[in-house]
């Protein structure tokens, strides 16, 4: 090969590369906005499955609280907590909590707690646990997750925050006790850390001037 023909054949993928990369940049600058809108929507929905949307009349996506995971599941790490208003009111949050001790690692939740302490809703949003078993804790594959609705500290009493093996309220499922008991220990560690954390999450609480 000739070097004219070397310097052509360089030419030719040289077009061809910058005609790629010019395609990727239009591609992006069409569709960022769509992906960022879809990826928003999606958020949202999530969120509403733990809190019903007409309890609050703020952006909840956009209105976040960076807290320390420690107590939380996520030691060293922080994790984000979703403020809920009504008016100039605080009502809700939703909390991101991980139970670190499934039986194929992380389970990460979202949980939506009224300011009394009431759960208004948890679901799963990710985890590796053994499908057919371990997956019972979605809200699509059973109706296990539901029953956290409408609890609190003290219903049940804190000593039967667990699973019945343990001598809880919360059902457990055949061959898989260790999925259902880590999700209900995450929530109640999720419970007890926003009591005891309210105004770390919403500081204006603390405020003397506030109506």
């Amino acid at each position: 090969m000739t070097l004219r023909n070397i310097l052509l054949a360089g030419a030719i993928l040289g077009g061809f590369a910058a005609a790629g990369t010019t395609l990727v940049v239009i591609t992006h600058e069409f569709t960022a906005e769509r992906i960022a809108d879809e990826r928003e929507a999606t958020l949202l929905q999530r969120l509403n499955e733990v809190l019903p949307a007409h309890l609050y009349d703020n952006a909840l996506h956009e209105d976040t609280r960076q807290v320390p995971g420690d107590a939380l599941g996520r030691p060293g790490e922080s994790l984000t907590v979703y403020r809920a208003w009504q008016g100039n009111e605080p009502v809700a949050a939703i909390l991101t909590v991980v139970a670190p001790d499934g039986y194929n690692g992380q389970i990460r939740l979202l949980m939506g707690v009224m300011l009394d302490g009431t759960l208004t809703g948890v679901r799963v949003v990710q985890h590796q646990e053994t499908p057919g078993l371990g997956d019972l804790i979605e809200a699509d594959r059973s109706d296990w997750i539901h029953d956290f609705a409408g609890r609190r500290l003290g219903d049940p009493p804190a000593e039967r925050w667990t699973v019945e093996r343990d001598g809880g309220d919360f059902d457990q499922f055949t061959g898989a006790t260790v999925t259902p008991r880590a999700v209900v220990h995450a929530v109640r560690r999720g419970l007890e850390w926003f009591e005891r954390h309210q105004t770390a999450v919403f500081p204006e609480l603390d405020d003397p001037h506030r109506g």
